[in-house]
């Protein structure tokens, strides 16, 4: 068998493995606005131009990172919602499931969960090719709001909220595409339930409601049931937490 030039392709496999799992560690202890080529140098103890060589500029470390924990985030949730579904789940215990799931990573990758969700980072302005891998989560919750309005479990809103139309092409794609009436702003009312989930997140990952309340992750459940009332679904309560 020919393995003429796995060599290189290996190392270079095996010194992004590295310099990304350096990264996730500064990330922690200096941020994101710490993250260079020399600093991960200096951590892993490679030459800056071997780190260089993966990543050449500071951009580049942020972009795979950012893509890397898009995937991962994303990953949880998927595998979550395909657990609960072959599980013979309904909609709400679906939602439970894939938001508990991303806590789950929430509280296992502080670093990533920073970066994906904290203040923007100096100068940087992430590319498109992130876009994709950002689309996990909003796709996952979408479709288990779909699913409910198909499967009869929504229940219509109380009152229609006035105002123009608020949605780009994007989000309608998402989501396959705006419902009839009395379900129409389905799709804002989802943003609104992912928003009201990060939001969340973040309090609970920066450390904001362990003052507050008794249990945090029973509080993570109660939050997110009340915060699906608003697109009329139901998310059973009184299942062991995690």
């Amino acid at each position: 068998m020919d393995v003429s030039g796995t060599g290189s392709a290996d190392d270079n496999s095996g010194a992004r493995a590295v310099i990304t799992a350096t990264a996730r560690q500064l990330l922690v202890k200096l941020g994101a606005g710490g993250l260079s080529p020399a600093a991960v140098a200096g951590e892993s103890g490679l030459p800056v131009s071997e780190v260089e060589a993966v990543f050449p500029h500071r951009d580049d470390l942020l972009t795979a990172l950012l893509i890397d924990a898009y995937n991962d985030s994303g990953a949880a949730m998927e595998e979550a919602d395909r657990a609960a579904r072959d599980a013979g789940a309904s909609a709400g215990a679906r939602l439970l499931a894939v938001t508990r799931a991303l806590r789950r990573w929430s509280f296992a990758s502080p670093g990533e969960f920073t970066l994906v969700y904290g203040s923007p980072v100096p100068d940087y302005h992430a590319p498109q090719e992130t876009v994709p891998p950002a689309s996990r989560t909003p796709a996952v919750l979408a479709g288990i709001v779909r699913s409910a309005l198909e499967a009869g479990e929504l229940t219509a809103p109380r009152r229609e909220v006035p105002g123009p139309p608020l949605l780009l092409p994007e989000a309608v794609h998402l989501f396959g595409g705006t419902p009839e009436a009395p379900f129409s702003d389905v799709i804002e009312r989802g943003i609104v339930l992912w928003s009201s989930l990060i939001g969340l997140l973040v309090f609970q990952v920066f450390s904001r409601t362990h003052d507050s309340v008794r249990d945090e992750a029973a509080f993570f459940d109660y939050a997110v049931a009340v915060a699906a009332e608003g697109i009329g679904l139901v998310v059973p309560l009184g299942d062991n937490t995690d």
